[in-house]
């Protein structure tokens, strides 16, 4: 064999190891405390908190000055970055040290003079919804009679949109913490509720047409439901195929029990608005989404438990399309009913004129009815999992098995409440306000431009961190390189992506799929 022969030998070889110890490296993981990750992902609110005392006491990103685009961008992204890498061990800690700073911008003397001269770099705020642009917003009198995109869900939104982008590429560097990544079969972590946390976000989205369906007095046949959820789901569908050919042209390293051999995340998205439009239908019996998803998931868990659906997922071979593809498959009916979830919340929170009850205002009484649906859906999992007064099941994001579905629930619900209180209290014009123009005076206050750019392009934004986090594993070793230049790349991959987030907003354009 010539020398030449021989090297080429010997870097298949390399990169054949590579490849292997990169998919050893995410795989056997049993994760981390629920505690843990709640104190992590506990940093968004505290930074909305933050980020409110500041706009409200200090008029600080109104005008949107180059300065207030920075603190936007270290606020909003730079603290959940620090939260899954340098203060992983001490999250509490971090969000100490933030509540700290807003009770000091709280308790400093206010600055009144909110028409301050700064010269802005970006337009200022347009009040879009969470997926449709400025003209759409408000392109009939109905729909804006009847629906309000809430500064508190755009937060929301944006911050799971951005940890979910960190984590994508955090996990393949060797400073990401292993208990944050993707547990192996039983087990709870920052990473299984990132995914779970994405299709309850889009459910809460999901529920506007319905809710303007409603209240115009419409009702869509199941046919017409159908071909309008298949032409959305064609370009997920689309992009879950270029994501397939692309990692095995490539021959990239690839975790087969997550969704299967040949299935991803995207094929999970595509699916979810047929299958949508078909459980409507059950309405007619089952008076809520919530209740709809509680009976599918504890069918599933059913066939779990009392047939061997649970070892074939498992511990099956995989010998034809559909074994090779059971985890995706199955997990599948898991993720329907956290869509269907984030459906109950969205009509909870949607509406423009929600209702007041125990002579409460409104957004007390939406408050009200956040916190006291979190606090059913959290007994609901202790229900669930807990092995002495409880039935004793495990979590398992593998599976989307009915513990999972309600954790991911439960936490969103409570993660959106806290949003939420901090909305209610700090900005409440935007609940009081008379008119549509008002209220989206209020929204432009209210919300910051980094997450509202996360917000309007979601999807968009997450195919391209897909992208550039498989650019990145292509042309870096991303498990020999130390902590300093490991933080480095994610930090100039965040600013990517928020620049093009920002620009696409800037320029008035909304990615659809």
């Amino acid at each position: 064999m010539t020398d030449s022969g021989a090297s080429a030998t010997a870097a298949a070889a390399a990169a054949r190891n590579y490849k292997q110890l990169k998919e050893d490296f995410v795989s056997n993981l049993s994760g981390g405390s629920v505690t843990e990750i709640a104190q992590v992902c506990a940093v968004a609110p505290v930074v909305s908190l933050l980020w409110s005392v500041l706009q409200a006491r200090q008029s600080f990103f109104k005008p949107y000055t180059t300065l207030a685009f920075v603190i936007d961008f270290l606020l909003n992204v730079g603290a959940l970055l620090l939260s899954v890498t340098l203060y992983s061990t001490a999250p509490l800690l971090l969000n100490l040290l933030l509540l700290s700073v807003a009770a000091f911008v709280y308790i400093i003397p206010a600055d009144n003079a909110a028409n301050r001269r700064k010269k802005p770099i970006l337009p200022p705020n347009n009040a879009q919804s969470e997926t449709t642009s400025k003209g759409e917003a408000s392109s009939t009198s109905s729909s804006l009679s009847t629906l309000s995109t809430k500064p508190f869900l755009t937060n929301y939104r944006g911050n799971m949109l951005v940890v979910t982008c960190i984590c994508i590429l955090a996990v393949d560097f060797r400073f990401f913490p292993r208990r944050f990544a993707k547990v192996e079969t039983w087990g709870t972590s920052l990473m299984d509720m990132g995914v779970g946390s994405f299709v309850y976000s889009a459910g809460i989205v999901a529920t506007r047409p319905l809710l303007k369906e409603r209240a115009e007095g419409k009702f869509t046949p199941l046919s017409a439901r159908l071909i309008k959820s298949i032409r959305h789901s064609l370009p997920l569908l689309a992009l879950g195929i270029i994501r397939l050919l692309s990692v095995k042209g490539l021959d990239y390293a690839e975790h087969v029990t997550e969704y299967g051999v040949h299935w991803n995340f995207f094929f999970t998205l595509g699916f979810l608005p047929p299958f949508v439009a078909l459980f409507q239908s059950a309405l007619k019996v089952v008076p809520s989404y919530a209740g709809l998803a509680v009976l599918l998931s504890v069918a599933y868990q059913v066939l779990l438990e009392f047939t061997d659906l649970k070892a074939y997922i498992l511990v099956g071979q995989r010998d034809n399309l559909i074994s090779m593809n059971r985890e995706g498959i199955f997990s599948f009916w898991g993720y329907l009913a956290i869509f269907l979830a984030g459906q109950h919340t969205g009509m909870l929170v949607l509406p423009r004129n929600l209702p007041s009850s125990f002579g409460l205002s409104k957004r007390f009484t939406m408050l009200l009815n956040l916190a006291a649906w979190s606090v059913g859906w959290i007994v609901l999992y202790l229900v669930c999992t807990n092995y002495s007064y409880g039935v004793g099941l495990s979590v398992s994001r593998r599976l989307a098995n009915l513990p999972y579905m309600l954790w991911v629930v439960a936490f969103n619900s409570w993660l959106l409440f806290a949003f939420a209180l901090v909305d209610a209290v700090v900005f409440p014009a935007f609940y009081n306000a008379g008119d549509a123009r008002t209220e989206k005076e209020a929204y432009d206050i209210a919300t910051s431009n980094v997450l509202r750019a996360y917000n309007r392009n979601g999807l968009g934004v997450f195919l391209l961190a897909n992208l550039l986090t498989g650019l990145v594993n292509m042309t870096v070793p991303t498990l020999q390189i130390g902590s300093g230049t490991s933080v480095g790349i994610l930090a100039a991959y965040m600013v990517t992506l928020t620049a093009t987030a920002v620009g696409l907003d800037m320029s008035d354009i909304t990615i659809r799929f």
